[in-house]
């Protein structure tokens, strides 16, 4: 069984740091290397993708809204992706999700893209 699941969120002053973690298990990430992306979603809004990591590492991608601010790494050895959020904004307040698809580019922005996903970790950024 595949599962994914994230760690890291909280509650945070505007202009704050925080490190989300996303560890994975089952037989699949054994088996295939992951390409990995981070998503977030506020109330009302659509799940919108901030950052991708391809299945070599080689290859990153992020949304315009996050670039310069917040970076996306993996270890595939551990089947874990981190993403740093630095300088955070009120508006980076949302539920963050991460997402896992065999051998991903990284640059796959689309929620279809991903094959699997984790439950979500909440980040509460306060002006």
């Amino acid at each position: 069984q595949v599962q994914l699941v994230e760690s890291g969120g909280g509650l945070v002053q505007a202009g704050g740091s925080l490190r989300l973690s996303c560890a994975a298990s089952g037989r699949t990430f054994t088996t295939y290397p992951m390409g990995w992306g981070w998503f977030r979603q506020s109330p009302g809004k659509e799940r919108e993708f901030v950052s991708g990591i391809s299945w070599s590492g080689g290859s990153t991608s992020y949304a315009d809204s996050v670039k310069g601010r917040f970076t996306i790494s993996g270890d595939n050895s551990k089947n874990t992706v981190y993403l740093q959020m630095n300088d955070l904004k009120p508006e980076d307040t949302a539920v963050y999700y991460c997402a896992a698809t065999p051998l991903g580019s990284g640059r796959d922005s689309a929620v279809r893209s991903y094959n699997y996903w984790g439950r979500g970790t909440q980040v509460t950024v306060s002006s």
